[in-house]
């Protein structure tokens, strides 16, 4: 089964803020490692606590965060931005 990868209104958001450079260097991560993969999990890493529904992805200093939902088969984009304010 493959994954599709949407972005929430937030992730679009979050994303746009972000400068150019930044912005390609996050879509390429995200075509070669999320897109049409067999398991999105294996490049991720499952959050704890109140946020231990979601997945964290590294991509340099800045982290996405997403939501697997097997049923729809989906990955929703939640918040995008640098380690250090992506958990507040």
């Amino acid at each position: 089964m493959k994954y599709r990868m949407e972005f929430s209104q937030q992730g679009k958001k979050e994303l746009k803020k972000l400068d150019a450079f930044t912005q390609k260097i996050i879509m390429k991560w995200i075509c070669k490692n999320l897109i049409d993969t067999e398991n999105p999990t294996i490049h991720g890493k499952e959050l704890k606590g109140n946020l231990k529904c979601f997945w964290r992805y590294r991509v340099g200093n800045y982290r996405l965060l997403a939501d697997i939902q097997d049923e729809t088969v989906t990955i929703l984009s939640i918040k995008i931005g640098h380690r250090k304010e992506i958990y507040e």
